[in-house]
């Protein structure tokens, strides 16, 4: 798993290396009360993670949450004691 995991890094870094060589173009990014100079290389991978995170923190916001929420509520539920079990009468009833 850990050699899956060390390819998967291996390729996206890869990836982000050639987007950034590829598109060396300087770019002037305008905001309200600032502006960002930067090249689009730097601007794509940028924004491609801010997209991730935010939809990452929609997704752990909109259900994750919720579902752990209910997980707990149901532990709880759960541990709520069960009656003791009676010690058998040495009376069987016969």
């Amino acid at each position: 798993m850990k050699a899956v995991r060390l390819l998967l890094l291996l390729a996206v870094l890869v990836g982000g290396l050639v987007i950034g060589s590829l598109n060396s173009q300087p770019v002037e990014i305008s905001l309200a009360f600032w502006s960002l100079k930067t090249t689009s290389g730097i601007a794509i991978i940028a924004s491609l993670l801010l997209g991730a995170l935010l939809g990452g923190g929609m997704v752990v916001a909109g259900l994750v949450v919720p579902l752990y929420a209910r997980l707990r509520r149901a532990n709880k539920a759960a541990a709520v004691p069960a009656q003791p079990a009676q010690a058998p009468s040495p009376f069987d009833g016969r």
